[in-house]
């Protein structure tokens, strides 16, 4: 027997693993799990190119409890180890940066990963064990070998009676830790991170019954047998080719991902690619709300089939950070910061090609059938304009595929939206205007007067439209966009001919001072404009500039500092040629033209969804006296 210390430069190596990793403490199994996996890997690959003069066949790793003994084993059929490699491979792990290890990993020891910068992956038993052991005989014909380790620096190693080829290791569970003796802790641990390791992982067994055979008797009674209860799925989709998959395979999936989720996802996007980078993948678009917070960390991320993290933020661009799936990658590293990763050339380069991937195939899904991708438009949308956003390149090639839809549910993309309209809705300067809406009901009135004069009106209500029409209005010349209740139907697009007022100057002077000294809320500001004699007589519109930068102060950006909190401001356009607009200025009856002006204003409030509480109660009082 051997006995001897292990080669590390700080004594107290193993109360540091234990404290700094312990919020993390049950990575454990994953590590061990890992380690399992890739000794029968290894062994396969050596048995592949004749090294290992073995017959492979079909390993598999158990994870067993010991609740009694207070014990988890996990077995594998792997490669195994010689007595010197266990010294080699077990005993002198490099831990000659301890002393650096405390210093700079105590205050974030959780999210730096050290394990994997320190060759820890083994010694992560240690967090909740007070011993473990190793029993391991090598596929080389050598005897098999016993280490133990009771959590300091000292160590035993000595031969062993096992006969089978592969690993034990058993852990000797800490009583701090002991509720990893629980089946369904365990349970939850492998289907968490081994859900989709590439070796079968057996943990315990499951009853199944025996088919039925055909000449049964009637009293025939079924036949159980005891089977291997096998925990993952060693063979998941994003690990094959894309033609040997169909759509059902690719919602089954979805499925096994997200056992929960009862919505179909709207389509997948499967990743492949091996140079300049190993990375594989399929990415789901499930439907979106408004909300750009709460889909968040849904895709997750493995190495080799190894789960690591649900938080992709720099591997994935972040728009499509609210998608669903799973991204595989051997170059990303199992622990890292954040940091480290957003600093990493490697993962730039992943989160680009991710963001041409995803841009090309919205392309060919709205190339190959534009009905469906129309369909699908107001369920994706929010992601897409958030990408457009933020992603230059995704900018680039998201004009081929971003649709305007309007309020008649018409599908445009900007170039052919441009070509509808440019007769119509081009003004006296050469401007191309745009108008929109935000709320088919709640602008209804603006919308029907804009559709009489043969506009085309787009519906766009996601929250962060704001910003994407600044910026389309910058990238493109000659091109507003205009909600349709931000001014008069007439000057929303400013043509040549112009409306003669029936009042003269002096008249409307004195309108205006009538009309200011009645409206008392200062937040309506009076214009008097020459309009149509049938057009309504008092509209209030909301100005599009300081509308729009209210609007994206609130939800990000639109540069100016407290914009979102700044109160609402309102145009209410009185139209000169409207007769009550002549009943008002001619009325000698105070009273009486004070009851003029609080109804049409009232009536305009109304229709902009603006009188509410008290002063709505007292305009319902109001109307029913007047047409008593």
């Amino acid at each position: 027997m051997t006995t001897g210390k292990i080669n590390v430069s700080v004594e107290n190596i193993f109360p540091l693993i234990k404290k700094f990793l312990y919020s993390d403490h049950e990575i454990f199994l994953r590590e061990l799990v890992s380690n399992a996996t890739d000794a029968t890997l290894k062994l396969k690959h050596l048995a592949n190119i004749g090294e290992a003069k073995v017959e492979y066949g079909n390993p598999i790793i158990e994870v067993k409890i010991d609740k009694e003994g207070k014990k988890i084993h996990i077995i594998d059929q792997g490669l195994g180890m010689t007595a010197e490699e266990v010294e080699k491979y077990i005993n002198q792990v490099a831990f000659s940066g301890a002393e650096e290890f405390l210093e700079k990993y105590k205050d974030s020891a959780k999210d730096s990963g050290i394990i994997g910068h320190f060759g820890l992956g083994f010694y992560s038993a240690f967090m909740v064990a007070e011993k473990v052991e190793i029993i391991t005989k090598s596929f080389k014909d050598e005897p098999a070998a016993h280490w133990t380790c009771d959590g300091s620096p000292e160590f035993t190693l000595e031969p062993a009676d096992k006969t089978s080829r592969g690993t034990e290791i058993i852990l000797h569970i800490a009583e701090d830790s002991l509720e990893f003796l629980e089946e369904n802790k365990i349970s939850g641990l492998l289907q968490k991170y081994n859900k989709f390791m590439p070796i079968p992982i057996k943990f315990g067994t499951t009853t199944e019954t025996l088919p039925k055979p055909e000449d049964a008797p009637e009293d025939y009674v079924a036949e159980t047998i005891e089977v291997d209860n096998i925990i993952n799925n060693p063979n998941p989709a994003w690990t094959k080719q894309p033609a040997d998959l169909t759509e059902d395979d690719y919602k089954n999936f979805y499925r096994e991902l997200y056992p929960m989720q009862f919505e179909e996802p709207l389509f997948n996007i499967h990743l492949n690619v091996d140079y300049p980078f190993n990375l594989t993948g399929i990415l789901y678009f499930p439907k979106m709300t408004g909300d750009l917070q709460i889909q968040k960390d849904k895709i997750q991320l493995y190495q080799n089939q190894v789960y690591v993290t649900d938080n992709v933020e720099g591997i994935v661009p972040e728009f499509l950070t609210m998608l669903k799936g799973v991204i595989d990658s051997p170059d990303i590293p199992l622990n890292v910061s954040r940091s480290y990763l957003q600093a990493d050339g490697a993962v730039k380069k992943i989160s680009n090609y991710i963001t041409r991937k995803v841009a090309d195939k919205l392309k060919s899904l709205f190339t190959e059938n534009r009905e469906d991708f129309e369909q699908k438009w107001n369920d994706i949308k929010i992601v897409l304009e958030y990408g457009m956003l933020s992603e230059p390149k995704f900018y680039e090639k998201a004009g081929a595929f971003a649709l305007y839809p309007t309020v008649d549910d018409k599908y445009f993309t900007l170039d052919e939206l441009k070509e509808k309209t440019k007769d119509a809705q081009t003004d006296k300067n050469g401007n191309l205007v745009i108008l929109y809406a935000s709320n088919k009901d709640a602008q209804h009135s603006y919308i029907a007067e804009a559709k009489a004069k043969g506009y085309e009106v787009l519906l766009l209500d996601s929250p962060i439209i704001s910003h994407l029409i600044q910026k389309l209005e910058a990238d493109n010349e000659k091109l507003t966009f205009t909600r349709v209740d931000s001014d008069h139907i007439n000057n929303l697009i400013k043509k040549d001919e112009e409306t003669i007022s029936k009042l003269s100057e002096e008249e409307k002077e004195k309108l205006k001072t009538e009309l200011e000294s009645v409206i008392s809320d200062k937040k309506y500001s009076v214009q008097l404009e020459a309009l149509d004699s049938q057009s309504a007589p008092f509209v209030i519109t909301q100005p599009e500039f300081l509308r729009r930068m209210k609007e994206m102060s609130q939800t990000g950006g639109g540069g100016m500092f407290g914009m979102g909190n700044m109160p609402e401001m309102y145009n209410l356009v009185v139209n000169t040629n409207h007769e009550l607009a002549s009943n008002i200025l001619n009325s000698t009856d105070k009273l009486h033209q004070e009851a003029l002006v609080k109804q049409a204003l009232d009536l305009a409030k109304l229709s902009q969804n603006l009188l509410k509480g008290e002063e709505l109660t007292a305009f319902v009082k109001r109307s029913f006296e007047l047409i008593k």
